[in-house]
């Protein structure tokens, strides 16, 4: 019998603006251990016993920054098979797909635990006690949820009700009168979103309660593209067929309509971490109730959440409030809105604006880049690359370069020309040239790129060739 932890990773974790963006989610967001949520969440799958394959669902456009997160934990034992959706489609989707690929190569008897990136979990004994448990259950035939204990009525939670190790029903968020009569009838949990499955339990249940998504996720996984990488496998979804699996939570296609669920009541440490008064509450308060990440300095402040990335934060006579900096954006927020964060990235993300999407700092399968100053018809970035990565050969039409190396070696295909670049030395590149910037040294490449243009977007960008597979 095979254990295979599955772990759903991606969303835009909008509550949690300015940190998680689209192109850097919630699961990427690094805690005061420098481990991010993700990397949390694969050390978990780690500890179940007798692992020997982690299953990743994530975006097409996160693999290779979920990869460079696995690198750095250095668990060689471990082989990763990354599933690739092209697109969200919820919960119901990534467990189908889950579920069918560990039922083709390991067959129905497989043990699947499935839990989300962007949650946190304390007490890692706890949840592997409890995991050996759902396991057992899952074996016998059933589909088992994990119920957290609840420590106080949340109203941003789902609860389940239960009678022993049975689940009587799934509840949707309560009001807070109903959440305090579910704490005190000490029949409730909170839904935790995990589950514990064998892949022939969960693909019959799919057949029975939601076929449409079964069968159209069984097609984008026939027509998918399977290559090896560094770490294991990474399968590609079929966009077309992919496109066409119903949007819906696991929750509501299955585990709503079926019987005999159980679950497995544990106290383990759990946050979902929906906000940022949760990551908060990771963080221990000082006399004064404040919580404190970065380098900050306050004065006759009281319970407020301050995070500094890179500056210096000063407070003065506040209270209550949740202060967030990053590179180019401040979050000001009382407490009491901490849910109301995700309006303001719907507005930034109505209106085009690059914040709702993009740091200052953007990964790219290649390395990094950060944008340093920009001004009409100027851009100035810093750009690394990995030792032995290449960007794509590609031109623009509306923008030249200037690339000045500062450290590391590059290689770079300028038009007709091929050119060895080190520390100091720089190539001008016209606009319309093809080009093309590589790392051939066995240490990063840091180097600074001038724009200049009439227009500067990242989309002003035609490649021909590409080994990373982007269009």
């Amino acid at each position: 019998m095979k254990i295979i932890p599955a772990i759903m990773s991606g969303g835009a974790g909008a509550r949690l603006w300015p940190v998680s963006r689209e192109t850097h989610p919630k699961p990427f967001i690094r805690l005061a251990d420098g481990k991010s949520l993700l990397q949390h969440a694969f050390l978990r799958a780690a500890a179940l016993p007798d692992v020997e394959q982690v299953l990743t669902i994530t975006n097409r456009e996160l693999f290779f920054k979920t990869e460079d997160e696995y690198r750095e934990l250095d668990i060689p034992r471990l082989e990763c098979t990354y599933l690739l959706e092209p697109m969200g489609r919820d919960t119901a989707a990534a467990t189908a797909i889950a579920a069918l690929h560990v039922q083709q190569v390991y067959g129905d008897d497989a043990i699947i635990t499935l839990f989300p990136a962007d949650h946190m979990i304390r007490d890692i004994e706890a949840f592997r006690a409890a995991a050996v448990k759902a396991i057992t259950l899952a074996q016998a035939g059933r589909l088992v949820t994990f119920g957290i204990m609840p420590e106080y009525p949340e109203t941003g939670y789902g609860y389940i009700e239960a009678a022993g190790e049975d689940v009587v029903r799934f509840v949707e968020k309560p009001d807070l009168a109903r959440a305090r009569e579910y704490i005190a009838s000490g029949r409730f949990y909170w839904n935790s979103g995990m589950f514990c499955f064998s892949a022939g339990t969960m693909t019959k249940l799919m057949e029975e309660h939601c076929p449409d998504i079964l069968d159209q996720s069984r097609k984008s996984l026939l027509a998918a593209e399977q290559s090896p990488v560094a770490s294991g496998t990474q399968i590609e979804l079929d966009a077309e067929n992919f496109a066409q699996v119903p949007k819906k939570s696991i929750d509501y296609a299955v585990l709503e309509k079926a019987a005999n669920i159980a679950v497995v009541g544990c106290n383990i440490g759990w946050s979902d971490i929906g906000s940022w008064n949760a990551l908060a509450d990771l963080t221990s308060p000082d006399a004064h109730g404040n919580r404190i990440n970065g380098d900050t300095v306050l004065h006759e402040a009281e319970n407020c959440y301050v995070q500094s990335s890179d500056r210096l934060i000063g407070a003065v006579g506040v209270k209550d409030l949740i202060i967030v900096d990053s590179a180019d954006a401040v979050l000001v927020a009382h407490k009491d809105q901490a849910q109301n964060v995700k309006q303001l990235f719907s507005q930034l993300k109505d209106s085009g604006h690059e914040a709702h999407s993009l740091h200052r700092t953007v990964h790219r399968p290649w390395g990094t880049y950060t944008v340093l100053e920009e001004g009409e018809r100027f851009k100035i970035k810093r750009i690394e690359v990995k030792p032995g990565a290449s960007l794509s050969l590609q031109m623009h039409h509306h923008r030249s370069e200037h690339w000045v190396v500062v450290s590391g070696t590059a290689k770079v295909v300028n038009g007709d020309r091929e050119l060895i670049l080190t520390t100091n030395e720089s190539t001008y590149i016209p606009c319309g040239n093809k080009h093309r910037l590589e790392n051939p040294g066995i240490m990063r490449l840091v180097m600074i790129e001038v724009q200049s243009g009439d227009y500067l977007g990242e989309d002003d960008i035609v490649r021909f060739e590409d080994v990373y597979g982007r269009k």
